[in-house]
């Protein structure tokens, strides 16, 4: 009896070590707007050439809206300021999704708040790591990084952040 009760224990602990073994580096932040008040969750997931974001808004105004990693694990409202400019390892900082020169890591596609102010958007960024990366910046660096909602689209050229506009909603990243 004494045997088969540990050969169950050495069996479930063996079940979960594959799952251990996979296991990636997840970092999160509560989405906040220009109120203060939370207005839902980010989380960003180590991969092997990126990372995996996803977030859920909500309490936005529908639309599209440009959205960006930013340098600072900070944000203040209302303005958000604090973030700091957009992650980035190189200067001077070229942004735009669709400009052949970009070196802007902290470009992200646009989201989209349906009407009634929720999102819920999940995608993949080979532009930035969660932790210290030879190629790519960390956004768990030494000062974190946010990430920021802002109240128009990107429209992936215009210089220096796409003529998306105010920050509206901001996330630090931990």
């Amino acid at each position: 009896m004494v045997h088969s009760k540990h050969f169950v224990l050495l069996a479930c602990a063996m079940a979960m070590l594959p799952s251990l073994a996979h296991a990636a580096d997840t970092a999160s932040g509560t989405l906040l707007g220009t109120d203060g008040a939370a207005h839902g969750s980010v989380q960003v997931t180590d991969a092997p050439k990126g990372v995996i974001l996803r977030v859920e808004a909500k309490g936005l105004t529908p639309g599209w809206h440009g959205m960006h990693f930013h340098d600072k694990g900070t944000c203040e409202a209302p303005k958000f300021t604090s973030a700091g400019p957009h992650v980035h390892a190189v200067t001077p900082v070229v942004h735009g999704l669709l400009n052949a020169n970009a070196n802007d890591a902290g470009d992200l596609p646009n989201v989209f708040v349906g009407a009634d102010g929720t999102a819920t958007v999940e995608l993949f960024s080979p532009l930035v790591a969660l932790k210290a990366s030879k190629d790519k910046p960390a956004l768990l660096d030494a000062d974190g990084s946010s990430l920021v909602i802002h109240a128009h689209p990107d429209d992936y050229q215009s210089q220096p952040i796409g003529g998306a506009g105010d920050r509206v909603a901001c996330a630090v990243i931990k």
